[in-house]
């Protein structure tokens, strides 16, 4: 088949459609020659050489060719691992800024490997097997879409209340959703999955990976599994194929521009997980589908005195090398076009001080930053920081510049020890109800920098936080070898699945009392899908490769625990409505306006003010905290003055009842009890108490009281 081939443009970066035909470009530094590859319905190929090269971009423009075109390259240069170059022009080559990809691998033959399986030198050999057959298509898109009047929400940090969740997982069983898109972009944008998220109050949802990524690694295919969460991209623009509800080439662009506009319609934002740290190429040893084969030695951060060699920061393999321009352009290009083109409100980086590293050590000022921070585009949305990776120094909490939350690692493992009961975590944990101002306050930062969790999606779920005491990883085919073993979890007598009344009563009550905390926190909470619903792994902390029902939603779950669900409801319903428990400045801990009393206070179960010794008393587990809801020091849109209610928290951590005194200078008011974790709803009866009375706290468990006069 005779196709023309213009000159074409060198901008932009990839397969650009304008009605009449298409542009392909592609930047490879050390190429010495590239090849357009065009596949018909049947599979033929078609190749044409870019013979024009502008500033290291191959280009050329094929009249004819638009929307559904599928496509690929392949890359001529020297292969000679030694020196970090991997050029195989025997290995098809996926689209680095292809906006759709027709699929997953069609297998994990030889053939997708640059070098010969045989050769004693495994990747210093070099392969001629073609890999065409294999490789998934890159795919000419159609990027018009009628948004109506769509826009980014904008939702202040304060009122965010974040959804971490899985594409597939969320809908996979939903009974009410048509099969056909369960699972799916679709399905996340149906009715019956929005109207869940709008009665919980959610105001963002975080999915997991949505970039096109390797769903069958070889480790994993030959143990009957997949990687279900997505963390191996092989491509930052194209969204997963494996998630649309339609079989039609590059329809995945349009399904999840819809899923945005009615996620948006109900007032609920859209956070991307993004994996710009690796890709799913993984170390030498691994396959040539995209990068590899285009330009390693740029792309990749190769070890410097033996670049055969990956510089690894992430545990997968390889590291995208952040220093070189190119890398910088493909990231802040993908990130631009998922706000301008797909209308996603937001990200969270995994990994995220592996894109920090100049040079070895994390620096908070690399370039990376600095970039986003001056792009008018990715200053206006939120930046969320996974502020680890697992190089020398990579735990960064509380590292990283203004404009970014974090993920506050810090803050799920206090939590977690608090209410489990472990000695010397008393102090620590009032520093993270209030926000962690010891992490975030002295580099001009607010409580919006931290994101609050008890569980994500890498490690227990918060049924499976407090019913198993050890993983229970052994569907995972690696002798429950993998996941982390220091969890912070607790059985609360039993492991696993129990009859046990007592047994079952005292998790239910961590449930909540784990709960009512992270919504009670200053920073921002973010909520583990299911985690509302009693949601089961059955013990399973590394669910990655679980495409089943050990991952998938169980939507009966819902009605099995429907006191759960509805305590949630109500829990994120009352901290919406009271400013005081989302504020945007931090608590002072003085009086304030000559008052004697202060924004915040602290109170043993006395009724004293904590002292400096009693903060340092290894064993205390109870403490009480007043919130005075007068001394808001922020103002609200308009310019008006802000007041809320104000309230006594009184925690108890401890293994018996407390009876805790009304404080000092607050006896002398009537307070109505809120919540009492002890009680599967809020409450319901008017309970008050008022001078000497003693309020009775049970065994674990967390009493709020509003001041009523």
């Amino acid at each position: 088949m005779y196709l023309a081939l213009w000159p074409g443009n060198v901008y932009p970066l990839g397969a650009s459609w304008d009605g009449k035909g298409t542009n392909f470009a592609l930047f490879s530094e050390n190429a010495t020659g590239v090849e357009l590859c065009l596949f018909d319905r049947d599979d033929q190929e078609t190749r044409l050489n870019l013979t024009e090269v502008s500033n290291f971009v191959w280009h050329g423009y094929v009249p004819g060719v638009g929307p559904g075109q599928r496509y690929g390259f392949r890359v001529h240069g020297p292969y000679a691992p030694g020196e970090g170059h991997r050029f195989n022009p025997n290995k098809l080559l996926i689209d680095p800024y292809a906006k759709a990809i027709d699929g997953n691998l069609r297998g994990n033959g030889p053939e997708i490997f640059g070098y010969n399986w045989q050769d004693p030198e495994a990747d210093l050999s070099f392969s001629d097997l073609d890999s065409a057959h294999l490789i998934p298509k890159s795919v000419v898109v159609d990027q018009s879409f009628d948004w109506s009047g769509d826009q980014l929400l904008r939702t202040p940090w304060h009122e965010t209340v974040i959804y971490e969740t899985h594409v597939k997982g969320f809908t996979k069983l939903h009974p009410d959703i048509p099969e056909e898109m369960r699972g799916t972009y679709a399905g996340l944008g149906h009715s019956a999955a929005i109207e869940h998220l709008q009665r919980l109050g959610i105001t963002a949802v975080e999915l997991m990976p949505v970039h096109h990524f390797l769903a069958f690694p070889g480790h994993l295919t030959d143990k009957g599994l997949t990687n279900y969460w997505g963390y191996d991209s092989i491509n930052y623009f194209a969204p997963y194929s494996g998630y649309s509800s339609s079989g039609s080439l590059g329809e995945q662009v349009t399904e999840f521009k819809e899923m945005v506009k009615a996620l948006h319609r109900a007032g609920i934002e859209v956070i991307l997980d993004v994996v710009y740290n690796h890709t799913g190429e993984g170390n030498h040893l691994g396959p040539t589908l995209t990068l590899r084969g285009i330009d390693n030695s740029i792309y990749y951060r190769v070890v410097e005195n033996d670049r055969r060699y990956y510089m690894d920061f992430t545990g997968c393999g390889n590291s995208l090398y952040v220093r070189e321009p190119q890398v910088l352009k493909l990231i802040m290009d993908s990130l631009r076009y998922w706000v301008l083109e797909m209308h996603v409100d937001g990200f969270r980086f995994d990994l995220a001080s592996a894109l920090a590293r100049e040079l070895y050590e994390v620096n908070s000022l690399a370039a990376f930053f600095d970039i986003i921070h001056q792009d008018p585009v990715l200053a206006d949305v939120k930046l969320i920081a996974e502020p680890w990776d697992l190089g020398d120094g990579g735990y960064q909490v509380g590292q990283f510049p203004v404009l970014w939350s974090e993920w506050n690692g810090r803050y799920r493992d206090t939590a977690r020890d608090f209410w489990r009961g472990i000695d010397e975590s008393l102090g620590q944990f009032a520093y993270c109800f209030t926000g962690s101002p010891d992490l975030y306050a002295l580099n001009g930062r607010k409580p919006n920098a931290s994101v609050n969790f008890i569980t994500a999606h890498d490690g227990f779920t918060l049924n499976d936080l407090v019913s198993y005491n050890e993983k229970h990883n052994e569907a995972n085919g690696e002798d429950n070898r993998d996941g982390e073993s220091h969890n912070r979890s607790w059985n609360c007598g039993a492991e696993g699945e129990t009859d046990d009344p007592n047994v079952l009563q005292l998790r239910e009550r961590q449930r909540r009392n784990l709960l009512t905390t992270l919504m009670l926190s200053q920073g921002i909470p973010m909520l583990l899908g299911g985690d509302e619903m009693g949601r089961t792994q059955k013990g399973n902390n590394n669910a990655y490769c679980q495409d089943n029902e050990i991952s998938w939603f169980d939507w009966e779950l819902e009605q099995g625990n429907q006191e759960l669900v509805n305590f949630c409801r109500e829990l994120i319903y009352f901290r919406q409505q009271h400013p005081v428990f989302r504020r945007r400045k931090w608590f002072q801990g003085r009086a304030i306006y000559g008052k004697g009393i202060s924004d915040i206070a602290w109170f043993n179960p006395d009724g004293g003010e904590m002292t400096d010794e009693q903060w340092e008393v290894g064993y205390a587990k109870s403490v009480g905290v007043f919130l005075d809801g007068n001394q808001l020091p922020s103002v609200g849109k308009k310019g008006e003055r802000i007041s809320d209610d104000s309230f006594l928290l009184f925690f108890n951590a401890h293994y018996e009842t407390i009876e805790f005194s009304l404080p000092t200078g607050l006896e002398n008011r009537e307070w109505e009890v809120v919540i009492d974790t002890k009680e599967p709803r809020f409450i319901q009866e008017e309970k008050r108490f008022t001078g000497k009375q003693a309020v009775p706290v049970v065994e674990r468990s967390l009493v709020v009281l509003r001041c009523v006069f």
